[in-house]
């Protein structure tokens, strides 16, 4: 059976995947966008990729973290965006605005790495060594069946973990050491492009505000006007099929505020595209006085979705390979938003990059690996004048900190912000920062969870063998080569779904592959061998 412009889709989960499967379905399927129905538990579409105002007392600004966009390997997410007209003129598409962003403030980082004498390294000296490039090589080399559900550091040795190389690409991309080693490997492979900018990050394509004022409200109200619908406050628990080989769903059962809400009937022409787990399930907020929640117990139905889908068929993956160890997954964000520029500009002066040029800041030596970043103003849309905003996160929150004597996850904003300007050694402007400094804190328990060891069959595919009418999307789907916690991945799998099902007759951008192309290997191989 093939789908039909009569097909009722169902998209379950309001994230990136969901919006961009709305898109192609739309644009490429020729599917009315009134037959489109996105079913999101929250009151907002966006999933992952948000910016907004802060929902604690204080107020202020927020987003939970930003993607970094990349020219050459992001085609299927360009493929959309270049058709998504922006909200401030319809004749340039979001494609475009991004482009002339990047021109007018291209990123050159000049601060990526600071020592603990809080001096700028020359972080263009990777620091890897024979045996480092050695051990390299030989990951490139193993197919992933061979590698399996190894950690990172069962390839490397101490050295390579001090490097600057390391410590630029863990940040960069949030790896830890006992992350898979199958994701490190394609990461090199996806950007080996970046091998030789990785200190400046001038390969970072950013938007004008944050993701979701510049990418994903114009997705939405594109949508919107094609006739697309957006059900909130509603949570899909559970799927039936129709079949014992679970290969056409017939059912999906709707809870609203954790009471039972009926059923969604499909009927023989309709279709179920579902998103699977999710990195944000689960985050808490924080502010200057209190401490956000670390929830372990999975109260977020992204989780409880694929746990009873993955039940019914044993292809279905393994939501527990990437949920069941929140202490390997976590981390922590925060958000400054100050009254006045005393900050950005004493950045500025220290670092030599004016805001949005920067990219990541990293302490090597601090004991949470701290990193900020401080984007080009203003960054939300409605940003209040004289406000400005400052993002950072860090990878190690059981720790001490090296001016707060206190594990991050136990810290109130206001500790937080004191460890930041303990490393920054403003001291002349500490007090009026904590004066006019409102700080917003996220902890996520399974920001990582993408990363995490697995088994080839513990992601399902996009299209189950067989799968009738049903497609899986998201960060815990299986894309071969492709790597995860990207927009691009999510863009894909939408993609692939859509045109599967629909038999769309137009060709899905190839992912790119630096190393065919001798320029880039042996710029990367230059680099490596440094």
């Amino acid at each position: 059976m093939s789908a039909s412009k009569n097909s009722q889709v169902h998209l379950v989960g309001g994230g990136i995947a969901s919006l961009a499967a709305a898109a192609f379905l739309v644009r490429d399927a020729g599917v009315p966008g009134e037959n489109v129905h996105i079913l999101e538990q929250l009151p907002i579409l966006g999933g992952s990729m948000d910016g907004a105002p802060a929902p604690t007392a204080e107020g202020g600004y927020v987003t939970r973290g930003g993607r970094m966009f990349e020219e050459e390997h992001y085609v299927c997410l360009w493929n959309l965006l270049e058709t998504i007209p922006t909200l401030d003129d319809p004749a340039i598409s979001v494609r475009q605005e991004m482009l002339a962003f990047n021109i007018e403030h291209p990123t050159n980082a000049k601060a990526r790495i600071i020592n603990a004498d809080r001096t700028i390294a020359d972080a263009s000296q990777l620091g890897l060594d024979a045996r480092d490039r050695v051990d390299m090589t030989r990951l490139l080399a193993l197919p992933e069946r061979v590698i399996g559900a190894r950690r990172i550091d069962d390839f490397f040795q101490p050295h390579f973990f001090a490097t600057n190389f390391w410590c630029m690409w863990r940040t960069t991309f949030a790896f830890q050491t006992w992350h898979s080693a199958i994701e490190l490997k394609r990461y090199f492979l996806a950007f080996v492009q970046e091998f030789d900018r990785i200190h400046t990050l001038s390969g970072v394509r950013r938007s004008k505000y944050n993701q979701y004022d510049s990418v994903i409200r114009p997705i939405q109200e594109w949508l919107t006007a094609q006739g697309v619908r957006t059900e909130f406050g509603v949570t899909v628990a559970d799927v039936d099929f129709s079949d014992p080989a679970a290969r056409r769903i017939s059912r999906l059962h709707l809870e609203r505020d954790g009471v039972e809400a009926g059923t969604i009937e499909l009927g023989e022409e309709d279709y179920a595209f579902l998103t699977i787990g999710s990195m944000t399930a689960d985050a808490t907020y924080g502010d200057r006085s209190t401490v956000p929640e670390l929830i372990r117990d999975r109260r977020d139905g992204s989780w409880r979705l694929w746990e009873s889908i993955a039940r019914k068929a044993p292809d279905f993956g393994r939501p527990t390979a990437f949920c069941g160890n929140v202490d390997e997954t976590k981390w922590e964000s925060f958000t400054l938003t100050t009254t006045g520029s005393t900050l950005l500009d004493r950045i500025q002066e220290y670092t030599g990059n004016v805001p949005g040029e920067g990219a990541l800041m990293t302490w090597k030596d601090s004991r949470w690996l701290l990193s900020v970043v401080v984007p080009a103003q203003p960054h939300f849309r409605d940003q209040q004048e004289n406000t400005y905003t400052l993002w950072g996160y860090a990878l190690f929150g059981d720790v001490p900190g090296d001016h707060v004597p206190k594990k991050m996850d136990d810290c109130t904003g206001a500790e937080i912000l004191d460890e930041l300007l303990g490393h920054l050694g403003f001291d002349d402007i500490a007090d009026e920062v904590r004066a006019t400094t409102k700080v917003t804190t996220v902890q996520m328990p399974y920001i990582d969870a993408q990363f995490q060891r697995r088994a080839i069959t513990d992601r399902p595919l996009v299209v189950p063998d067989g799968a009738e009418n049903f497609a899986f999307l998201g960060q815990f789907v299986e894309i071969p080569e492709d790597v995860v916690f990207t927009v691009e991945y999510s863009v894909r799998a939408a993609m692939l779904a859509v045109y599967h099902h629909f038999g769309v007759d137009k060709k899905i951008p190839a992912m790119y592959h630096g190393l065919s192309d001798p320029r880039i290997a042996w710029s990367a191989l230059r680099t490596a061998l440094a």
